[in-house]
């Protein structure tokens, strides 16, 4: 009950702040915290991560350059703002043996200034 309360939660609260994500903000958090792992704008490339770019509408674990996990090709979801704001909140959580390994951001407003950044690399 309690992983449903937090999904609905979140849901609820998530989609008109992703709306309104500052996509300046989200671009020093992405630098700050996914950066090292992950790339985007014209010259991205996958390599320790997946590269970013056009995320919104991707299938997951679908790009051929990058060795995902058994449970990511698997896990049927498609990136749009509620699967991207449960997967950064909780990545473990959201697709169990994902390699990913990210603690996660619980502060709804940085998500969604992480995915208004996102959103400009299509």
């Amino acid at each position: 009950m309690r992983g449903s309360l937090f999904a609905l939660t979140l849901a609820a609260v998530t989609a008109p702040a992703i709306a309104a994500g500052d996509i300046e903000a989200g671009k020093a958090l992405f630098a700050s915290r996914c950066a090292s792992c992950h790339s985007v704008g014209p010259m991205a490339a996958s390599g320790f991560g997946p590269q970013l770019n056009g995320l919104a509408t991707r299938r997951a674990g679908s790009l051929g350059d990058f060795d995902y996990s058994k449970e990511m090709k698997q896990s049927g979801l498609v990136w749009d703002d509620k699967t991207l704001a449960t997967f950064i909140a909780n990545p473990g959580k959201t697709v169990p043996g994902t390699k990913m390994r990210f603690w996660g951001i619980g502060n709804e407003r940085k998500v969604a200034d992480l995915i208004a950044y996102l959103h400009t690399f299509k």
